[in-house]
């Protein structure tokens, strides 16, 4: 197994220090950490570089349990199988409104059909890409570098790009709730927006570049479309819905704050709940009408790749030992 972390130039890696407990043989698993600015690119130059039978592909900030790696490599003993993850949660020492967003992807009003990528539900099954995320995610090797690995021109979205292939050729992908990792959410409500507005624009994208359309993306942007023409159609029956909309934000926020069994999370869940939905929406629009590859290839940039012994969680990148 090659566990592969992209992360930027100078940053910290801190998923290193779960990844020191595994009970996984050492001499069975390597860690690459792959420095640069274009993470697709990153994770596949590690993935052309690494040993492993199995590539699995963590983020920085990736928490793992011991048992992590026995769990995955058991799913790949069926040969069908070509990708296996599970869910990205949150940690309960986060902060209310990280809290307040975890709540919201987790749930049917927020999530929706993707909220299994964010909450510990059910046994391990066969999936699609919709609950499957790539900051816990692993792709058997040989399928992975024979299907030319992750589109560069997509971020995020690549890894949803590559599944449906995979799908389409008859692979199976697994989501198995039991490999969840501990990931922090956005720190502060415009990192949260400028999330969600990159999430839409790479669903966008990626729905050009595949050229397959599936309806449910567009929801959030019919949404936005019919607030905005409130203004314009001055009829009460039109308005009817924006207000059901209302009660629906306020009642899942109420539940939301019952079920994190704290009312400071309330006032914050009223405003992440509209922004995942109107946010997304934009994004998804814009990468529609202007996809970003549409102006031509990303530079990748310098890619440095290193194998690492050191597992240390404030390790900086020039103080890790390399094998």
């Amino acid at each position: 197994m090659s566990i592969i972390i992209p992360v930027k130039p100078g940053g910290r890696v801190r998923a290193l220090a779960a990844l020191s407990r595994l009970r996984y043989p050492a001499e069975l698993f390597e860690v690459l950490i792959a420095y640069g600015r274009v993470p697709s690119a990153q994770r596949n130059l590690a993935a052309a570089e690494a040993s492993g039978e199995l590539l699995y592909f963590l983020d920085d900030d990736s928490r793992v349990a011991p048992g992590f790696l026995e769990a995955a490599v058991h799913h790949f003993e069926d040969a069908a199988v070509a990708a296996v993850g599970g869910p990205s949660l949150t940690p309960e020492s986060d902060s209310p409104l990280q809290r307040a967003i975890g709540i919201a992807f987790a749930s049917a009003v927020g999530g929706g059909g993707v909220r299994n990528r964010y909450r510990q539900i059910g046994k391990a099954r066969s999936t699609s890409d919709s609950e499957l995320i790539l900051c816990n995610l692993g792709f058997r090797r040989e399928v992975f570098l024979s299907h030319g690995g992750l589109d560069a021109r997509l971020y995020p979205n690549e890894e949803n790009e590559l599944m449906d292939r995979l799908q389409q050729e008859g692979y199976r992908l697994i989501h198995d709730p039991q490999l969840a990792v501990y990931r922090s959410q956005r720190a502060t409500y415009r990192a949260y927006l400028r999330q969600m507005y990159s999430y839409g624009r790479g669903r966008g994208e990626q729905t050009r570049l595949a050229g397959k359309l599936k309806p449910v993306s567009l929801a959030p942007s019919l949404l936005l479309a019919y607030i905005l023409s409130l203004p314009l159609v001055r009829c009460t029956p039109y308005a009817l819905p924006f207000f059901g909309y209302l009660a629906a934000m306020v009642a899942a926020s109420v539940l939301g704050s019952l079920s994190g069994r704290d009312l400071s999370l309330l006032p914050r869940l009223l405003a992440v709940f509209p922004a995942l939905h109107l946010v997304y929406g934009a994004g998804v629009i814009r990468g529609l009408v202007a996809p970003r590859y549409r102006q031509g290839t990303r530079e990748s940039g310098e890619i440095e790749v290193r194998r690492v012994k050191a597992f240390e969680e404030t390790v900086e990148p020039l103080a890790a030992e390399e094998t």
